[in-house]
């Protein structure tokens, strides 16, 4: 799959359910920033039957918590974090806040790739280290809620080409995992 898609967030339906594991693609429009600590906000405030500060309908989350920008740049480095510290939360808003697309760097777990099956829902990576680049492609970044977490605030994003390869698509084809095999044959 050598062809870059370029698609819009929020993700509508066909376009999540048409990614494939291993395609490129660059991204514009709005994505969601979250960490740990919003995410972890976000599950208690639906534990308590509050409605979460953002509609998350068809949003893409990108687990990111930037560094601070420089004068003159909207922000600062924002690599990838590692979307398994999200694993616990990610099922729930997923299923009931109808979350359409993940963006970070490394595995899931089974549960996760479980509910992204059953509601169409790709994962996608972004380079790790390559926070400085991916970084010039943030034209816009407002906070929406939790200020008080700082880098971990939920934010909203205007991206515009930010590049991303589908790791997991909404079939639960994993592409780490076929690049692995292709190795393993050759071993």
């Amino acid at each position: 799959m050598s062809e870059i898609k370029k698609i819009r967030a929020p993700f509508d339906e066909a376009t999540a359910r048409g990614l494939q594991a291993g395609q490129c693609v660059l991204i514009s429009g709005t994505i969601i920033a979250a960490r740990d600590a919003a995410h972890k906000k976000m599950i208690e405030a639906l534990d308590k039957g509050q409605a979460l500060p953002v509609d998350l309908h068809g949003a893409v989350i990108y687990y990111v918590g930037p560094s601070p920008s420089k004068p003159g740049f909207v922000i600062g480095s924002a690599g990838p974090t590692t979307a398994g510290r999200m694993d616990a939360y990610a099922p729930r808003l997923i299923r009931e806040a109808g979350l359409r697309g993940m963006i970070g760097k490394g595995y899931r777990k089974p549960e996760v790739v479980a509910a992204m099956q059953e509601y169409g829902v790709p994962y996608l990576a972004a380079v790790g280290g390559a926070g400085a680049l991916i970084a010039r492609c943030i034209k816009k970044y407002t906070v929406l809620a939790y200020a008080e977490l700082g880098a971990e605030a939920l934010a909203a994003m205007e991206v515009e080409d930010f590049p991303a390869i589908v790791v997991i698509d909404s079939k639960g084809n994993n592409y780490y995992e076929m690049g692995q095999a292709a190795y393993r044959q050759l071993a």
